[in-house]
């Protein structure tokens, strides 16, 4: 079966082994499964799967490499991006994944069952009524950045487990001068452009926020 834009996996990221690269190609058929059944991606972006969505959420990891043991909590997920394709690439990072909505949860859950990924657990709730707390706080554009701060700030520990330097690892995309403005974090703003040479991430960033 063709699988459009799979081969940009290993092209991208030659040092994936070859139970990496079956788990990215078996998300396919998984996905276009439960997606028939519970909408979580949108139907002009399925058949774009692993560009708009794998590929996209792997920018954090061409960005950036977390230490083996990192506790990383998955904000807004969604049908599970970030958090699923990181989980398959950092095999000794421990993922939560977090909706309010509870159909996309469901299909989080079983993508790691059947997927058999046991570094990553789904979890219907909202990011501020959490117990706990996490090394790195990742999300694709859920809100404006003030607010998504204002919701998961508490939830990061300090330090510098992660390797990078504890905080938030932001997927967004536009002019996000305004946006970083009034934040007092230190942050790092990455063109995903210069990563990937696709048209797709012409205006996407990987904003990195650090937990003073």
């Amino acid at each position: 079966m063709n699988r459009p834009y799979l081969d940009l996996i290993p092209r991208y990221f030659p040092e994936l082994s070859g139970r990496q690269l079956d788990l990215f190609g078996q998300l396919w058929d998984v996905y276009h499964h439960w997606n028939a059944q519970i909408n979580v991606i949108s139907r002009k972006d399925i058949d774009e799967l692993y560009l708009r969505h794998v590929l996209h959420s792997l920018a954090i990891a061409k960005a950036y490499k977390f230490q083996s043991g990192t506790e990383v909590l998955d904000v807004g997920t969604g049908g599970g991006f970030p958090g699923i394709p990181l989980s398959i690439y950092f095999e000794n990072v421990q993922f939560t994944l977090v909706d309010s909505i509870g159909k996309k949860i469901k299909v989080v859950n079983e993508v790691l069952k059947v997927l058999d990924i046991h570094n990553a657990t789904g979890l219907q709730a909202r990011a501020e009524q959490l117990p706990g707390r996490y090394d790195v706080v990742v999300s694709r554009a859920v809100t404006d950045l003030a607010t998504f701060m204002s919701w998961v700030a508490d939830k990061i520990r300090k330090g510098d487990q992660s390797g990078i330097g504890n905080g938030i690892v932001y997927l967004k995309g536009g002019d996000l001068e305004a946006e970083l403005k009034g934040v007092r974090w230190k942050s790092t703003t990455l063109e995903i452009s210069g990563m990937f040479a696709e048209p797709f991430f012409e205006t996407k960033k990987v904003v990195h926020l650090v937990k003073p």
